[in-house]
């Protein structure tokens, strides 16, 4: 049974910082790519940060300098370190798996809110 569960969002003021994780479980963990996406209110899903089975990383523009992600492949478990926070970084956080073999399965959490006080 394949399973994402995302923790460390919170509540937190402009400037500050949060890490979340993300535990997975029922797949090759080592070989997925895995992505942070997030949705603030009233807006489409966007891809924050991805990180390949092989180390490449890619941030979105609004987060470069800002957010890291990283993987513990012993721990099935990817981060998304959030460092300077502002107001606009309020949204659900949503981890993701994406395969990179046929059939290419995809695989969601459930979300963690992040709310950014000014």
């Amino acid at each position: 049974q394949v399973e994402l569960v995302e923790s460390g969002g919170g509540l937190v003021q402009a400037g500050g910082s949060l890490r979340l994780s993300c535990v997975a479980s029922g797949f090759i963990f080592s070989g997925y790519t895995m992505k942070w996406y997030r949705q603030a209110p009233g807006k489409q899903r966007e891809l924050v940060a991805l990180l390949t089975s092989g180390g490449t990383t890619n941030l979105a523009d609004s987060v470069k300098g800002r957010f890291t992600i990283s993987r513990d492949n012993a721990k099935n478990t990817v981060y998304l370190q959030m460092n300077s926070l502002n107001t606009e970084d309020t949204a659900v956080y949503y981890c993701n798996a994406k395969s990179p073999w046929p059939p290419f399965n995809e695989y969601w959490g459930q979300g963690t809110q992040v709310t950014v006080s000014s």
